[in-house]
């Protein structure tokens, strides 16, 4: 954890990554305030968790090209979902404690469609494969060997997700006593990322191998809409890492989309979505990771993780009391 950026907003040549300087203006009507047109407003975003500099390019570059937020955040999950390194994405991924690589995705658009699929084995972008459910079928989730069926009847090739550097990783952990999954473990990160276009239409995108050595059959937050990730195109979108079962039990993307809708600026937002987490009776919120991303509809941008929140609350003092965690980068 310490080691790794928790946040990645780069910067591509002409287009602006982190949110605009300046507010979009609003104008009053009979009900309520609502926002000015996005279109000339909003310059195009896009921010990811963790240090995911070539998918947020990526993304970057499409929307750059003139292309929608949908596509750009299908494009930047699936350069993680082909780095074999990473082994917390895609093909590459540390397998569950039977050996079996599964992977979980969803992607939601700004219309509020949504698609998932969930422990998926042998096909690598599964984020394409989730955006097939959204787009061709009449569900939004699909699981296991359905999910697999489904893929390869619209073009998806199998092929073996466990890399030889992963399988070694796999060995080695099942020499320990314990034989159950590591809670704390650094390389089980999602990528969450969410994107503004041009028009100021709002997506986002989740992918993942899930819990490194989990239980055969276990699935996290990162699929399920309203946990992992979630967007409304008239208020923001958020997404999550870390571990997914606490993300689940308080719908946290779904919470903080909710707490923007309420006034909360984004940063607002996600750190009351964390402080949800760690001020439950008897939770050992030491032992285990979970941060959020957020943006809303003005292009205003946040992140919180446990890891900043222990930091703060626990230890107060002059040297630390206004640092970030050292695995939160805000370019």
């Amino acid at each position: 954890m310490k080691r790794r950026n928790f946040i990645k907003k780069a910067s591509v040549t002409g287009l602006g990554l982190v949110a605009a300087s300046s507010l979009i203006s609003c104008k009053e009507d009979k009900e309520k305030a609502v926002p000015a047109s996005t279109k000339s407003a909003i310059k195009p975003l896009v921010i990811a968790t963790w240090k995911t500099d070539l998918a947020v390019e990526t993304a970057a570059k499409v929307l750059e090209d003139g292309g929608n937020a949908l596509d750009a955040v299908e494009q930047g999950c699936r350069i993680e979902e082909a780095n074999e390194k990473g082994q917390s994405v895609g093909k590459g991924g540390l397998p569950d404690r039977d050996g079996d690589v599964t992977l979980d995705a969803c992607i939601m658009d700004s219309k509020g469609n949504y698609g998932a699929v969930l422990g998926v084995k042998e096909i690598k972008h599964v984020i394409s494969v989730a955006r097939k459910v959204m787009e061709d079928t009449p569900h939004v989730m699909l699981v296991g060997e359905g999910a697999k069926k489904f893929a390869i009847s619209k073009g998806f090739e199998p092929e073996n997700l466990l890399t030889e550097a992963s399988k070694k990783a796999w060995e080695k952990w099942k020499e320990k006593s314990e034989y159950k999954p590591i809670i704390n473990i650094e390389n089980h990160d999602t990528i969450g990322m969410l994107a503004i276009d041009k028009n100021g239409d709002i997506s986002g995108a989740c992918t993942t191998s899930g819990l490194a050595y989990k239980m055969a059959g276990r699935v996290g937050d990162s699929p399920i809409i309203g946990g992992g990730l979630f967007v409304d195109n008239e208020v923001g979108g958020a997404s999550a890492t870390g571990l997914g079962e606490e993300v689940l039990k308080t719908v946290g993307s779904f919470l903080i989309v909710e707490l923007m809708r309420q006034g909360k600026s984004p940063q607002e937002a996600c750190e009351e979505a964390i402080g949800r987490i760690v001020n439950k009776p008897g939770k050992n919120f030491k032992d285990f990771q979970v941060g959020y991303i957020a943006v809303n509809k003005q292009g205003e941008t946040g992140a919180y993780s446990i890891h900043e929140w222990f930091s703060y609350n626990i230890y107060k003092n002059k040297e630390n009391k206004n640092i970030k965690s050292d695995f939160y980068n805000k370019a």
